[in-house]
């Protein structure tokens, strides 16, 4: 329960008033029965005035009833609304603290759910609980009362249905809860296939694969379909069984109240029978409200354990040991014998034993063949990932000392995959730095050969962009996003890969700018283009997770077979020649 605590307590009052709002709904509607019964019991009697002022009270209390029920629905809707409010936004905020490997741990559609879906089940579910926790059991209660004043022989017969009634209830609720968590599962499953269709919807269309995505899309929504019809089959029982039961309670009181009423109409009343009738329904009313309530407790139960799951998790790139006030100054990197794994079980190493130095201001260019571990090794700088084994030190001192966000703050990275988002390309520039000046903002454009392109757009810099910046080329999209990166004015810049979309000429051009106005910065470039590199201080190749060799072009064309081989391969034999 503490977990929850924190979502209750600021809107206490609402969850209060809530309740007693409709209390107040609870006793109109156990007072109507009786006051019915007195109009009734005195009809064709002498004393219209009698009958005058019950009807009149019978008015005032629907009016108080209206009032409780509005009440207890608006305080219900605040008290709820407020609630998935605070918890959508605390498990955004958990995800957005995760490393890589805890997002690896729950899928994207998985993530989407949980916060969707399963905060909105919890919603309504206390909504319905704020609702119906005083006034189901107020109302079982005070026509349990009432119908054993009215008529206590009669009573027996509730005696007997109820008990009947609750074990049938128990056992739906029992078969129907586990069946709710699987339904969830198959939601994400379902969010998984629509999120990774729509982001690549482009390579769907290009691989001309529509049919076989519609068909896994097909079968992950008959697998929800099925895994619904399996968790509310058991469930669309309790309505039939509640009609049966109720018509039953009222057939067996109608039998034997009637047989009163004809025998001595004096010991039961007519009105009274009606009444009693009345109280039957509401105590078997009350009954549906608890199950429904429990019902949706199942399945709030199954979406309550998930949001459990996102809030518990710990990230486990924490940086409560951090000094405050370390900062990058100079850019020095060290990575001192850094071995991972992706699979802590898993006998093979992404990277093993993995030394390095880069001076401040230097140019470094990583280069091997996919799968070498380079975008790995440089994600740690910036501490994506942690390593197993060994340390990464930045200025001498461990990344672990600093701060995440002062050491993300000092590292721009432009990563392999390009992401844009939503918004003019002015708004996408400025995650580099908000404060940054017009001027600022071209001049990196500029150094990243993005100025050009912008200033042929109608709107420039204010250009819309889509959704991952689909309405520009592969080219473009790097560009904005290393302009992006220099905005920053980071002391390390990290090229993952980040100019392969790019021709020649003006990746010389950025190399340029890079070395010329950005020199105070540690550059490092992860290129499978061995002209990207080629120009470096150093150059380290990496094969299988290690380093093969490092030095200058020159040295390594001669002592590193593997180096010498990526550079034959582009050159296409011309250094041969």
């Amino acid at each position: 329960m503490k977990i929850w605590k924190k979502y209750v307590l600021p809107y206490l009052p609402f969850y209060i008033f809530g309740p007693l709002c409709m209390i107040v709904e609870v006793i109109g509607e156990v007072l109507m029965p009786k006051f019915l019964s007195m109009v009734i019991n005195n009809a064709g009697g002498s004393n219209v005035w009698y009958s005058i002022g019950v009807t009149a009270l019978m008015v005032l209390t629907a009016v108080l009833m209206m009032a409780g029920g509005v009440g207890g629905g608006f305080f219900g809707a605040k008290a709820s609304s407020s609630f998935g409010a605070d918890l959508r936004k605390d498990i955004y905020r958990k995800v957005q603290t995760f490393s890589f490997s805890n997002i690896d741990k729950f899928s994207t559609g998985s993530l989407v759910t949980r916060l969707t879906n399963d905060v909105t089940q919890l919603q309504n579910f206390i909504n319905i609980l704020l609702r119906m926790c005083l006034r189901a059991p107020g109302m079982l209660i005070g026509a349990f009362i009432m119908a054993i004043v009215l008529r206590p022989s009669l009573s027996v017969i509730l005696f007997v249905v109820m008990p009947l009634l609750l074990i049938v209830i128990l056992f739906i609720v029992l078969r129907g809860f586990p069946r709710f968590a699987v339904m969830q599962s198959k939601i994400d499953k379902l969010n998984n296939t629509v999120q990774e269709n729509v982001t690549n919807v482009r390579v769907v269309k290009s691989f001309v694969s529509e049919d076989y995505e519609s068909e896994k899309f097909d079968a992950a929504s008959k697998d929800l379909r099925d895994s619904g019809i399996n968790a509310m089959k058991i469930m669309i029982l309790f309505s039939p069984v509640m009609t049966l039961f109720m018509n039953v309670t009222v057939a067996l009181v109608l039998w034997f109240g009637g047989r009163m009423v004809v025998a001595d109409q004096n010991a039961m009343p007519i009105g009274d029978l009606s009444a009693f009738i009345t109280y039957c329904t509401q105590i078997l009313m009350s009954l549906m409200m608890v199950t429904m309530m429990l019902v949706m407790s199942s399945r709030a139960m199954a979406s309550a354990k998930r949001i459990k799951e996102v809030l518990l998790t710990e990230s486990d790139i924490k940086d409560d040991t951090a000094d405050p006030d370390a900062r990058i100054e100079k850019g020095d990197i060290e990575i001192r014998d850094v071995s991972f794994r992706y699979y802590k079980n898993s006998a093979e190493k992404v990277l093993d034993g993995i030394n390095m130095k880069i001076s401040a201001g230097s140019t470094v260019g990583i280069i091997g063949s996919t799968g070498s571990g380079k975008s790995t090794l440089v994600s740690m700088i910036s501490r994506l990932y942690d390593p197993d084994s060994g340390e990464i030190l930045i200025d001498g001192r461990n990344v672990r000392d600093y701060t995440l966000r002062h050491l993300r703050d000092g590292v721009g990275t432009v990563l392999q995959k390009n992401v844009l988002f939503s918004g003019t390309i002015e708004e996408n520039l400025r995650w580099g730095d908000a404060e940054a000046s017009d001027e600022e903002m071209r001049k990196m454009a500029d150094y990243a050969q993005a100025d050009k392109f912008v200033s042929t757009f109608p709107a420039g810099y204010q250009t819309m962009l889509e959704q991952g910046g689909v309405n520009v080329s592969g080219g473009q999209k790097q560009r904005l996003c290393i302009a992006r990166a220099l905005l920053k004015k980071p002391k390390i810049l990290i090229f993952d890969d980040s100019t392969s979309a790019v021709d020649t000429a003006t990746e010389a051009q950025i190399r340029k700018a890079l070395t010329n106005d950005l020199s105070g910065s540690t550059k490092i470039i992860i290129a499978q283009r061995i002209t990207s590199v080629m120009d470096a201080d150093e150059i380290f190749v990496m094969e299988n997770g290690k380093i093969v060799g490092h030095g200058k072009h020159e040295y390594l064309l001669e002592t590193c077979p593997e180096y010498s081989e990526i550079y034959y391969s582009q050159m296409e034999g011309k250094e041969r020649a």
